[in-house]
């Protein structure tokens, strides 16, 4: 099959520049190197053959595929080497003047019909092509490292973009093997921009206290099936990576709520303390692996309290169930017995406010997050409020570890964790779709593949039901007063018809 381009040329051969070099050529395209680095052109087409030799001794590739691969790659000594190109796309640093400068460079060497592609992931594309004489033959095409593994591709039309240039690179990248995925140029793209919920909230969690770093990642990955949770991704990605995304975002909304960074990644930032890359982040690492605190073990408690649940318990019926097989004994009456364990489950709302307007003994209340079906999760989490007991918080978590499951008790907050976060996610991304950035479905296509989400942001509100997601924003907001929780329009009106997320108006 002939690939859309015969010409590749990669500007910038560093570990991006090389992954989108490897695809090129095994696409089929004749592959140009250029770095203005000494040398790193030749160590990156060194780097390739290596990654070829890795893919034959796991029997992905031929030796003679091997060969044909790297004959495809040739080493560009002069930016004018690239005039045989019909696409250039530059890996180089994240700087405006200097990719202005660049492309206004390689506008005036390669053909008229060439096209130019920006692996930008921050920077607007219209603002890059702004100073070129041909500004349509300029695209986005935003990458993920590693190339080769990240199956998703970003194809981005500033506002003067040709659509054909587009539709070139769409196609090329489904040459590559790749999900390509139509974004507008909006700051962050599509998976920069979904991705802010999940670690700004999981912050403002750690922030108010409501729980260390290790439970907040726990729960995540327990109760939602996150792969890592938002402080191990952090220290992942590391926070010199990570924190000017969030900065950079934020400014460019003008800043909007929904993307207000948190001051204790800026604070760790300018300590040095940022990922597994220096050893220490959120977590400290000995040889590479996260010393992650021991889990508090449940209590023992000899004798249990009554159980009495709140009539506006979320799932009441299910709660009552699982207080059945874990063998509690149910008060039925309309009020709570003076010894009863007191239970509420809300959503988007804490546990004070509910003791409050229930006019509970607040002494003796504890929230249980019942967002999700009991037999969906691996964990429970229990919240306790200033005034609750500690012998209370004690029965409540022994009573629902009784069966080995995982308990976590966190401090009061507005919507526990899993609620607030997965709620704050599904809001952006409904907002995403408000503003037209993307579609509904390549929105939950790219986050899943980029982000490695468990379920689409729009999939994962369809799941917990719109009007449930509806119910904890406007009871964060209640409960907090900020913004940053207001619906968006897209969500509120598909809640309020009872519509899918994905629904788009014809």
């Amino acid at each position: 099959m002939q690939p859309n381009f015969l010409h590749a040329g990669i500007v910038g051969t560093g570990a991006m520049g090389r992954g989108i070099a490897q695809m090129a050529a095994q696409a089929g395209s004749q592959v140009w190197l250029f770095d203005l680095q000494p040398g790193a052109a030749e160590a990156a087409r060194e780097a390739l053959q290596s990654a070829w030799q890795t893919l034959v001794g796991k029997n992905r590739m031929s030796a003679e595929q091997m060969q044909d691969c790297l004959g495809r790659v040739h080493l560009a000594q002069a930016l004018a080497d690239l005039a045989v190109c019909d696409l250039v796309v530059e890996a180089v640093v994240e700087r405006l003047d200097v990719k202005q400068r660049l492309f206004g460079d390689l506008e005036a060497i390669v053909a008229p019909g060439a096209v130019l592609a920006t692996n930008t992931s921050s920077l607007s594309v219209t603002a890059i092509a702004a100073t070129l004489k041909r500004p349509g033959q300029l695209a986005g095409y935003h990458f993920f490292n590693p190339v080769p593994l990240m199956k998703v591709v970003e194809v981005i039309a500033g506002l003067k973009t040709s659509p054909e240039v587009c539709e070139r690179l769409t196609g090329y990248a489904r040459q590559f093997g790749h999900t390509p995925v139509a974004a507008q140029d909006t700051p962050g793209f599509i998976v920069n921009h979904a991705g802010r919920g999940y670690g700004t909230e999981a912050l403002r969690v750690a922030g108010e206290s409501v729980a260390d770093f290790a439970t907040i990642d726990r729960i995540l990955k327990d109760q939602m099936g996150f792969r890592l949770g938002p402080f191990e991704l952090m220290d992942l990605t590391a926070l010199d990576v990570s924190h000017p995304v969030m900065e950079s975002i934020y400014h460019q909304y003008y800043e909007e709520p929904r993307y207000r960074p948190s001051v204790i990644t800026a604070q760790r930032l300018a300590g040095g303390v940022v990922g597994k890359k220096v050893g220490e982040g959120f977590y400290v690492y000995e040889k590479g692996a996260a010393q992650v605190p021991a889990e508090p073990a449940a209590p023992t408690v000899t004798e249990l309290p009554p159980v009495w649940v709140s009539p506006k318990a979320a799932r009441r019926q299910e709660l009552y169930q699982l207080l059945k097989d874990l063998g509690a004994r149910i008060e039925t009456a309309a009020t709570p017995s003076p010894a009863a364990l007191i239970l509420v489950a809300p959503l988007g709302l804490d546990v004070t406010t509910l003791a409050a307007v229930e006019r509970l003994d607040a002494t003796r209340t504890v929230g249980i997050d019942m967002m999700l079906e009991d037999a969906a999760t691996k964990r429970r989490v229990l919240a306790t409020n200033p005034a609750t007991r500690p012998d209370m918080r004690d029965a409540a978590h022994a009573l629902f570890a009784r069966d080995g499951k995982a308990v976590s008790v966190i401090r009061d907050s507005g919507g526990f964790v899993t609620q607030r976060v997965v709620a704050t996610i599904v809001n952006i991304a409904a907002d995403m779709c408000q503003q037209g950035v993307c579609s509904p479905a390549d929105l939950d296509v790219a986050v899943t593949l980029g982000l490695g989400y468990p379920a689409g942001p729009l999939a994962m509100g369809d799941r917990i039901g719109p009007t449930n997601v509806l119910e904890i924003l406007f009871n964060l907001q209640t409960v907090y007063g900020d913004p940053r929780y207001r619906p968006s329009p897209w969500l509120r009106r598909r809640g309020a018809l009872g519509l899918s997320l994905t629904h788009e108006e014809g």
